[in-house]
């Protein structure tokens, strides 16, 4: 099965350079005076692990991307090589919206937004100097790439709290959750009943169960174990009984993986609730 091309155009085949210079304290700074630019924050210490974020600031009525772009787009890249006292950098995504980009979708933010980091130091009683080389693409009617070297110093034990617009976006990042559980949370929080594979004459779907506060406007992404797989975006039916069913046609596996037994991840967004379940399909 082939999977689907993402069409990506560039107002510029050059990436803009944003250099940020380093800073001891709460933040580098930012990699433009104006307009698309970053930086990096940090956040305090939790269970062990410095917390940080990556702050990326865009111009009225652009948007930028998810780990996942959907149809068209590039995710962001980090590349933390020159980065010193770095065991692991792992970056938590708050929850994303859907844009209709005109016969195509893509998933990402429409604003502002702070990916938050949980940095693990390879000595935790040694200071950590984070450089970041980022690579992202900053998209309106076309999009164009963009890339900020950033670097931030770390001091071990790191008390401070994290700022509002970092704490906003942790309180915002999916949390865990297991398909089908009981007990999910108080009213209102979202759930997935069952995500099976469906086969019809019309061709194999996947067909996911929810039960959401927000009905109309909830929606689901849907990811394969790695970069090579390029499911479609779901869509949403009708639901009853208070659940929403999603549905999205087995399109974009790679050649000779199984969507049978291969894990895959489902973030389901709802209001301000959002959670991830990590597992294989339940055949029908």
């Amino acid at each position: 099965m082939l999977s689907r091309l993402r069409h990506f155009t560039l107002c510029s085949l050059a990436l803009v350079p944003l250099a940020g210079s380093a800073l001891a304290g709460d933040m580098s700074a930012w990699s433009a005076p104006e307009g698309t630019a970053a930086r990096l924050v940090a956040g305090g210490s939790q269970d062990g692990a410095l917390m940080g974020g990556v702050e990326i600031r865009l111009p009225p009525g652009l948007k930028t991307y998810w780990r996942y772009p959907g149809d068209s787009g590039v995710p962001p890249h980090f590349d933390w090589s020159g980065s010193r006292n770095v065991e692991a950098v792992e970056v938590l995504w708050p929850a994303p919206s859907r844009f209709d980009d005109g016969g195509s979708f893509s998933i990402g933010y429409k604003h502002d937004v702070v990916l938050p980091l949980r940095i693990t130091p390879k000595d935790r009683t040694q200071p950590v100097e984070l450089k970041l080389n980022l690579d992202f693409a900053v998209c309106g009617k076309i999009c164009q790439p963009a890339n900020a070297a950033l670097d931030l110093a770390l001091q071990p034990g790191d008390t401070g709290a994290p700022s509002a617009a970092l704490a906003q976006a942790l309180a915002s990042v999916p949390r865990s959750a297991v398909l089908g559980a009981q007990g999910l949370g108080a009213k209102g929080e979202p759930g997935i009943a069952t995500a099976e594979l469906h086969h019809a004459s019309g061709g194999t779907s996947i067909r996911i169960v929810t039960h959401v506060d927000h009905a109309a406007t909830a929606d689901l992404f849907v990811e394969g174990p790695d970069e090579d797989w390029a499911l479609p975006l779901p869509a949403r039916e009708t639901g009853v009984d208070g659940r929403t069913v999603f549905v999205l046609p087995v399109d974009g596996v790679p050649k000779g993986a199984d969507v049978t037994t291969a894990r895959l991840r489902f973030t389901l967004v709802d209001g301000e609730r959002a959670i991830e379940v990590d597992t294989p399909l339940s055949a029908r």
